[in-house]
């Protein structure tokens, strides 16, 4: 088990090994994404959190999982391309991983053990889980500059929504 969440080893899309620890000392979004989901366009959103704060500590990063209707079924370079040629994705994306049920990659067991429920909006189809675990592709995690895990937000808030600049921009303060 990891010491904290930065310990915990990870790889990039294209198989280089990593740990959150690369990114001390910045503030990370983390996202479950899939290239066949109804959400996808939030990469657009994403891309542009990127853009517009990564100067002032914040990394996007993005793990593709296949758990939710098959929605990202393709290899770590068919999602790369797609990406890419689709939506500019300039942040760091990694490879592949399990977010929920039977071999839950350890970041995910991180990230949903300390925040067991996502914000929603009022009116959100989205019912959290009473386990805790993922609700759906593009549900985001927001960790501070110390490691910690200080928000998560449902899959349908949309990534330049207010509620998830303003703990961005919050997060960046500190």
């Amino acid at each position: 088990m990891a010491n904290s969440i930065q310990d915990i080893q990870i790889k990039t899309i294209n198989g280089k090994p990593a740990k959150l620890g690369d990114y001390k000392g910045k503030a990370l979004l983390i996202v479950n994404v899939a290239s066949k989901c109804g959400l996808t366009p939030q990469y657009d959103g994403l891309e542009r959190l990127y853009e517009k704060y990564r100067e002032q500590g914040l990394e996007v990063l993005g793990f593709p999982a296949n758990e939710f209707a098959g929605q990202e079924p393709g290899s770590n370079e068919e999602i790369a391309e797609f990406c890419r040629l689709n939506y500019g994705v300039k942040f760091p994306m990694f490879e592949k991983i399990v977010v929920k049920g039977p071999g839950q990659h350890p970041l995910y067991k991180e990230l949903t053990a300390a925040k067991p429920a996502p914000k929603t909006k009022p009116g959100s189809k989205i019912t959290p889980k009473p386990t805790g675990e993922i609700n759906w592709n593009f549900e985001k995690f927001l960790v501070n500059r110390k490691g910690e895990v200080i928000e998560r937000f449902a899959p349908d808030i949309a990534p330049e929504d207010p509620m998830i600049v303003s703990a961005i921009e919050a997060a960046l303060k500190n």
